[in-house]
């Protein structure tokens, strides 16, 4: 029964730590990963904007939802292992920038994800900077520690080479 006791304490003490370490950390970041395509611009563009096709090519995505739009702009549901998030674009400069946001203030997480395509030799770039916030403490704790704030761009970005033939390498 000691021993319990001691494990169970020591747990306690753990979490406790991890929340008092994330309660210090900032909730806003921001970060970014880019990619380069060797397709053209108008290309990369139609994907990432093509909203119902990207369960086809996006790690982890298993469906999409439209929703009506806001704004006079797309607005949909993305669900995945993560869960249900709405997305919405609240800015649209077809084929160089795209910029959607998490549409539920709600959620424990929040902020925007801007999509850069610049052309280059031979095809083009992608830039996805993501400014975001993560609410809870304990989360902020395990998104700077252990999940990282790139890991989702990453896959997003080696998700779309995959879509084009093209084995993508992220970078800052």
């Amino acid at each position: 029964m000691k021993w319990v006791l001691i494990i169970l304490a020591v747990l306690v003490g753990l979490v406790a730590v991890m929340w008092i370490v994330g309660a210090m950390l900032p909730k806003q970041h921001v970060a970014s990963r880019a990619a380069r395509h060797r397709q053209p611009p108008e290309k990369i563009w139609e994907a990432i904007t093509n909203i119902d096709a990207m369960p086809a090519w996006r790690p982890g995505l298993k469906s999409i939802k439209r929703l009506a739009d806001q704004n006079g702009k797309a607005a949909w549901v993305e669900t995945g292992s993560f869960g249900e998030i709405p997305i919405a674009i609240e800015e649209s400069a077809p084929p160089q920038r795209l910029v959607t946001r998490i549409a539920d203030p709600k959620l424990s997480f929040g902020g925007t994800w801007t999509y850069e395509i610049t052309p280059a030799d031979g095809g083009c770039a992608l830039r996805v900077t993501e400014r975001g916030e993560i609410r809870p403490a304990l989360f902020r704790f395990m998104a700077r520690f252990f999940f990282g704030y790139t890991s989702t761009m990453e896959q997003y970005l080696q998700g779309l080479g995959k879509k084009f033939g093209e084995d993508v390498r992220p970078t800052e």
